[in-house]
């Protein structure tokens, strides 16, 4: 079994691999492009010898071109992660896209849980609070996935043992918050990977110390990272930037801003995840009624609350703070849902002809959220509408998830192999192939 491994001395040696590579794969530019998520124009370069692709990149092309076996791994279990503050799954339904496989999740919430387990195929019990859970009771994986919530970090404690001279670490800086229990657990297992999910604001939280201490804390467990702050808008009809660390436990050599991430500008409009109410689509009981599929008038503004959000906005201006709700059309692109859209759909409200605009329906959410794909309703949603706008108001967008996950595979496998052993699964059959370094 042929396995690329050399070290490429110069740039016409890596353009050589590359090109036999391809040509070995059967691929083009385009497919080559799409599978690792570089540009098509970044892909011409190494064609053309202009820069070199990563080894993992290489790595992955051999591995396509020997054994027939394809990125996506067509179901086929390539890694393992677990799906910590899991919420409804959205970071993982982004990892099985790439043949990644769930060993472990955790979700406090009684009614994300319930959300998860009707969604996915389980082969384990949802844990609860993660805070009472042992990392020794935790299953070995390749890729730990956390989108955790933002909390400021006491350095009480840390002051004093400095004016003691005695020595900290993470375990000090960070006790009390759910961010020390990703480092307990990273710090366990040593998982080839790492996925870390949180709001853009997570920068400059606390006056940028909050940041400061999870870099520091990665840095103390060993791994090489990188960040970036991406918006959904990309992909989907909305505004939503978030912050995302990746972490490996060897220098690969990975940057995050060659993830090619495309025009926002160019990004889809409301129009594609709205009912289009005219009967194309099937009538979905209680978000849409009727022959035509028209939404329910539930999700319609009562006279009450439409002049007091009006009324309220129009305070909020004299006084130039400039606070508004977000009333919008077919053709535009929304504001963030957030977790508190229960509460009066001030930020995203769909303009209706000759009524009061009115909110998204739940389903309307999951497909802003990329749970659902345009005219899709496969998701299923089985809570209250309050419980069902938290939970696609605090979720990732799915598309952005699965974009990072296509991106980093071929490093996390690149990282499998340099840690001793990978296991990939023949795409003919289930044999399974084994690498050993």
């Amino acid at each position: 079994m042929f396995i690329f491994g050399t070290k490429c001395q110069n740039q016409s040696q890596y353009m050589e691999k590359f090109n036999t590579l391809r040509e070995k794969t059967g691929l083009s530019i385009e497919e080559v492009a799409e599978l690792t998520n570089y540009s098509k124009r970044h892909v011409y370069r190494w064609e053309n010898g202009k820069t070199k692709p990563k080894k993992p990149i290489l790595d992955e092309l051999s591995r396509i071109a020997e054994n027939g076996i394809s990125y996506k791994a067509n179901g086929k279990t390539e890694f393992t992660f677990i799906d910590l503050f899991a919420g409804i799954g959205g970071m993982r339904k982004g990892f099985e896209s790439v043949g990644g496989k769930c060993v472990f999740t955790s979700e406090w919430n009684k009614y994300a849980r319930q959300t998860y387990a009707a969604n996915y195929e389980m082969d384990h019990d949802i844990a609860g609070d993660i805070t009472k859970i042992s990392e020794e009771d935790i299953p070995e994986h390749d890729v730990l996935l956390a989108g955790f919530p933002c909390q400021p970090f006491s350095i009480a404690g840390v002051s004093k043992k400095n004016s003691l001279g005695s020595p900290h670490g993470f375990e000090d800086k960070t006790q009390g918050t759910l961010f020390f229990d990703i480092a307990r657990i990273i710090k366990h297992h040593k998982p080839s990977a790492i996925l870390l999910e949180n709001v853009k604001n997570l920068v400059s939280h606390d006056k940028g110390k909050t940041f400061q201490v999870i870099k520091d804390t990665l840095q103390e467990l060993g791994y090489y990272f990188d960040t970036r702050i991406i918006d959904a808008k990309s992909f989907l009809p909305q505004h939503r930037e978030r912050i995302f660390i990746v972490g490996f436990r060897t220098d690969l050599g990975f940057d995050f801003s060659e993830l090619n991430i495309p025009d926002s500008n160019s990004g889809p409009k409301l129009k594609s995840i709205l009912h289009p109410q005219d009967g194309s689509e099937e009538e979905e009981i209680p978000f849409t009624i009727g022959d035509k599929a028209k939404v329910n008038p539930k999700y319609t503004l009562s006279d009450k609350l439409w002049n007091y959000l009006q009324d309220y906005a129009e305070k909020h201006r004299k006084r130039g703070n400039g606070f508004g709700f977000g009333l919008v059309s077919p053709e535009d692109t929304s504001r963030t849902l957030s977790a508190r859209y229960y509460k009066d759909g001030s930020e995203i409200l769909v303009q209706q002809k000759g009524k009061n605009p009115r909110r998204l329906t739940p389903r309307e959410c999951s497909r802003l959220m990329g749970f659902d794909r345009p005219r899709e309703n496969g998701f299923e949603i089985l809570v209250s509408d309050t419980q069902a706008y938290k939970q696609f108001g605090n979720a990732v967008a799915v598309p952005v998830v699965e974009e990072i996950a296509k991106f980093i595979k071929p490093f996390i496998l690149e990282e499998k192999k340099q840690r001793g052993q990978l296991f990939i699964f023949s795409e003919v059959n289930d044999e399974v192939l084994e690498y050993k370094i």
